[in-house]
């Protein structure tokens, strides 16, 4: 089989049964798989995952747009469509919290918006990680100039580096999404 239409089967297979549409999926270390994200947030959905190699004009407008330095021109990015019809993205943001990297799996809808954030791997102590509570303050944000901590995002006292940490991928992850969709992307995804 290849990656692709295993992953889709994959994503088939676990929205058609194992987990509820809007549940956390959530695994016995608080982190979630991959997969187990992508089918509870596009439920029924067949996902495709692709790599995005940006150019350096993309990467500097991603920048540009969430005023954030862009740690890395090659993003995955997950495509999830219901008959034939784009229902939403998610992409994977890997960071430094403080002294150790969390990749975030952000998924959005159709439009752009934020529908969920995952984390999928935290390397840094437990006690650093962002509660879900705080991270679904992202529910249904777009990419603007309230998007900020102390704006539309509230801080988490004693938790500055994670705050920042999670709003700068948001932020790049909305930029991100926002220069591909805009059809300035002369950088092809590869399946």
């Amino acid at each position: 089989m290849q990656g692709s239409t295993a992953r889709r089967i994959m994503a088939s297979l676990l929205a058609g049964g194992f987990l509820l549409a809007g549940e956390p999926a959530a695994t016995q270390s608080g982190l979630v798989q991959r997969e187990e994200a992508l089918a509870a947030v596009f439920p029924g959905a067949a996902i495709d995952a692709e790599r995005v190699y940006l150019t350096s004009a993309q990467a500097d407008r991603i920048a540009e747009l969430s005023r954030d330095d862009v740690h890395t021109r090659i993003y995955a990015r997950y495509v999830a469509r219901r008959g034939g019809v784009v229902v939403g993205r998610a992409y994977v943001d890997t960071h430094v919290v403080r002294t150790k990297r969390e990749s975030l799996l952000i998924s959005l809808d159709a439009s752009g918006r934020v529908r969920r954030i995952d984390v999928t791997a935290f390397l840094e102590p437990p006690e650093y990680l962002a509660p879900e509570r705080w991270i679904q303050q992202y529910h249904e944000q777009r990419l603007n100039d309230d998007l900020a901590i102390m704006r539309a995002i509230r801080p988490i006292a004693g938790a500055t580096l994670t705050t920042r940490a999670v709003n700068a991928a948001v932020r790049r992850v909305l930029a991100l999404d926002q220069v591909l969709e805009a059809g300035t992307a002369d950088a092809p995804a590869v399946p």
